[in-house]
């Protein structure tokens, strides 16, 4: 099966690729968006390769790659009436929203920042692009590597 390829949002001082590099595996708790939640429950493959983006930073943008390391699984704070992604609604039967381990693979030399990758025409129509709010995306393989090569470029 071909690998795909993936963008995924993390507030910066929340959990940014450096924590991610520490910690190497992470579960990628919090997600309460349905199309977000789809893709990582029916779409993602242990071995996918993800953009990982600091949202909400100086500037926004592409920090690193991570991978899939897991099948998705329910996501344990869902049922936890302690934590902020608590969803009464959800039952260990029925469980409404999912999540998958993430591990870390590199950090880039330099943050892409969101106004290089609208600049540039070959990403124009890359999700990030169009629907910037979504925090799980597809990434075309193409989009994939030009973001890989711009933070190998200089400032």
């Amino acid at each position: 099966m071909a690998r795909k390829h993936w963008l995924m949002k993390s507030e910066e001082d929340e959990y940014s690729i450096d924590h991610l590099q520490s910690d190497g595996t992470t579960r990628w708790v919090g997600v309460r968006n349905y199309e977000a939640r789809n893709l990582m429950r029916d779409e993602m493959s242990p071995g996918d390769r993800i953009l990982y983006y600091h949202s909400n930073a100086k500037p926004s943008g592409v920090a690193g790659i991570a991978e899939v390391a897991s099948e998705s699984y329910p996501d344990p704070t869902q049922f936890d009436p302690d934590s902020r992604y608590h969803d009464p609604k959800a039952s260990k039967e029925e469980p409404r929203w999912f999540l998958v381990d993430v591990r870390f693979v590199e950090r880039f030399p330099r943050v892409v920042p969101l106004s290089e990758i609208k600049a540039d025409e070959g990403l124009s129509e890359m999700v990030l692009v169009k629907r910037m709010r979504l925090s799980v995306q597809p990434v075309r393989k193409a989009e994939f590597e030009k973001v890989r090569e711009m933070a190998e470029q200089g400032d």
